[in-house]
Formats: C-alpha cells, structure tokens, sequence
C-alpha cells in the first residue's frame, strides 16, 4: 500500500471520506443527481440565476464580443471595458469609490489580506471565519490572534495588547457553516477606537441581506465606512470571481501589491458578463431577496418542527449540528434516498464533534419544497435513531 492509499483509507475509516457528486444539467431547486432527480438543498446559488436565461445570454454575449478568455493579467494586457464596467456598477451597489475583481472568492480572501497586513502589524481574525481567511493570514507576514466567535469583549481586550501595532480586524459578514451575522457596528466601533481597519467578507451577505441585498455592511448602515469589503459572484450573483470593494487609495494599492491579482490571468468576459447581468437583475427584482428570506423561515420553522435544534442562523444558511461523522454522513444518505440532498460537513472544515448538516435556501424553492424536506429529513434522523419518533396523544 502507498502512502496515499494509506491516508486515503484513514479518511474512509475516519468518516472523512469525500467523493465528487455529478449534476446533469443547470443548477435549480431540483436538479438530477447521479441519473435521479432530487430536492438540491446545498447550493450557493442563492437566487437562482445561475441558470436563468438573461444571465447565460448575456455570457454568451460577451464569449462572442470579448472572447472566451482575457489573455493576460490585467496588468499585462487583460483589462478589458467589462472588467470596468463591472467594477463600477459593483462599487456603485456596495457604496464605494471603487471594486476591483479577482479570481475567485479565495484569491480575493487571502491577497487582500496578505497585502493589507505586513511585519510588525497584527491580523485578528474570527475563530469561525472561512478558510480562505484562515489562509490569507497564515500567507502575511503580520502576528495572527483569533478571538473567539463574535465575541467583542474578548476582541476589545486583545486590541489593546496591541496598541501601537497596526492591526486588521477581518471577520466573516454571515458565517458560512452557522448562518448566523458578525455584530459589524460594534466591531466598527472597536476598530476605529484602536486605529485598527476592519475587513468584511460578505460571500454570502450579498444577495441576502441588506437593502436590496447589498450585504451585511449595509444592513448594518455601514455602507462605505467598513474599510474594506468582498464578496464574490459564485453566489448569489450566479457566476464565477469575487471582488473587493474600497477607497481608491486602497483599491490603487491592492493593484500593485495583492499578489493573485497581479499574477493571475484576468477573470474570463463570460463569467464578467454573466456576473454584470445578475447584479442587474439583483437591483431590478429585490422580491427575489424577499422571496430567500421568506424560505430560509420556512425551513427553519419546518426543521424545528421536526425536533431539530435551532442554532444561531437567522439567514438562509440553515445548519443542523449532529456531532460525529460518520452518523452526519449517514444521515446525509439516508436523506437522499428520501430525494433531498443536503450535504454533510465534516472535520476540517468544521470543528471535530461539531459535524452537521448543512441545508441552503433558494429563492426559487417553492414553501412547499422546504416544509417536505424537513419532513424526509425528520423522518430519516428517526429511521437512523437520531431523533425519537413523536409520541401520540392518548
């Protein structure tokens, strides 16, 4: 045996195992899954444009105008008038000076940050804060604290350790694995008191929260005073790429200094045109907003209904914690014979013990979609032992 084999098997024995799952045909509400149509209740496609047709016509569109590809970095020679155009109307939503595009979500996360946080200055960073936040401080050269999850008081109490360091303060908008929202005015408030800068990821707060889905940055009245936000179009927005949105002086130096912008191929006109459509539609049809926030209630209600515990989610990211692995993955399973697919999460993406369940809502559901869902999952947590049959009346 190799020693990827023996890991492989390690993970296997470890309930850690992973394995890629086909999708025929468009992300929906319902989608068919290894040849059988299922309820999809794992998506980020929050809104449901990723398949919706002004969107891929105006992809299309652009693959004929601009090409498929850039050709280059956008300091070489890929800047092209959709990456403009795009930035622009970005900042305009988000209430900036100015966007700049990125890769993905990712390379947005962690070139900001390495470049915004250098030696001699401090990071701090939320304990449940995305991966891609993990990385972007473990890649700068600046002291790394974590503070507990949205904990202000223990915040406060490590900023004034570091009086005097230059300090990020950089925390997730919603937390992608419990659906709850970061306290942004009081760490703002802490911040500026500290002369510290505060960095917002808002992936999957835009399209969510908000006016009009602008994010969790607005819907906190902070539009253009957190200094600097991103959020990506792999989301809500139906596309591919992320974004940072700033003042122009920061904007400027993220240019020079961020290094997956500077030596990445520019993001492709498809995913720019198909992003700038779906914003388009995001700002002419907030029910769409109205209609996610309607579900995610549902959902959880239904859930709850069923005797799953509610945690701290109030948004459309709707988790159920059930502990182990291996029990999480055969629920997961189970949950798919019953037609609903809603992916387990596991170690190392969460905390050992803490694996769950983790349901994410559409606004093209219908209600009725969601309160059967939470029904089959009930029913098959019931038939694994992992909730007690209800007891009749009588």
């Amino acid at each position: 045996m190799t020693d990827i084999a023996a890991r492989l098997e390690e993970l296997r024995e470890r309930g850690l195992y992973r394995r890629l799952r086909l999708i025929e045909g468009p992300q929906g509400p319902r989608v068919t899954l290894d040849g059988r149509e299922v309820l999809l209740l794992c998506s980020n496609d929050y809104l449901g444009l990723a398949a919706d047709r002004r969107v891929r016509e105006a992809a299309a569109e652009a693959a004929l105008r601009w090409g498929a590809g850039a050709g280059a970095s956008r300091l070489i020679s890929g800047t092209m008038a959709p990456h403009r155009e795009l930035e622009a109307a970005l900042a305009a939503f988000k209430g900036y000076d100015r966007a700049l595009l990125f890769g993905s979500g990712y390379l947005a996360n962690t070139g900001t940050i390495a470049a915004l946080a250098g030696p001699g200055e401090v990071v701090f960073s939320d304990e449940l804060n995305h991966a891609s936040i993990i990385d972007g401080c473990r890649l700068a050269r600046a002291e790394t604290v974590v503070y507990r999850h949205n904990d202000v008081e223990h915040l406060e109490s490590l900023l004034r350790s570091a009086t005097g360091k230059p300090a990020l303060v950089v925390t997730d908008g919603i937390f992608s694995m419990d659906g709850d929202v970061a306290p942004l005015a009081e760490l703002l408030d802490l911040a500026r008191r500290h002369g510290a800068r505060l960095m917002v990821d808002e992936a999957h707060a835009t399209g969510a929260l908000g006016p009009g889905g602008r994010g969790s940055v607005s819907a906190a009245g902070l539009s253009g005073e957190v200094d600097v936000v991103m959020g990506t179009m792999g989301k809500a927005l139906g596309s591919y790429g992320a974004y940072v949105c700033a003042n122009a002086e920061t904007v400027d130096y993220l240019v020079n200094r961020a290094r997956p912008f500077v030596f990445s191929t520019a993001p492709a006109p498809p995913i720019v045109g198909a992003a700038r459509a779906a914003l388009g539609i995001l700002e002419s049809e907030p029910e769409r907003v109205d209609r996610l926030r309607a579900n995610a209630r549902v959902l959880r209600e239904g859930l709850a209904a069923e005797g799953f515990l509610g945690g701290a989610s109030t948004t459309q990211i709707v988790p159920i914690e059930i502990g182990e692995a291996e029990a999480t993955m055969a629920l997961c399973e189970r949950a798919l014979e019953r037609g609903v697919f809603v992916q387990g999460i596991r170690p190392p993406t969460v905390p050992e013990g803490s694996s769950r369940l983790r349901f994410t809502v559409m606004a093209t559901h219908g209600p009725e979609e969601l309160c059967r869902a939470a029904r089959e999952v009930g029913a098959a947590a019931r038939e694994i032992g992992l909730l007690k049959a209800p007891t009749l009346a009588g």
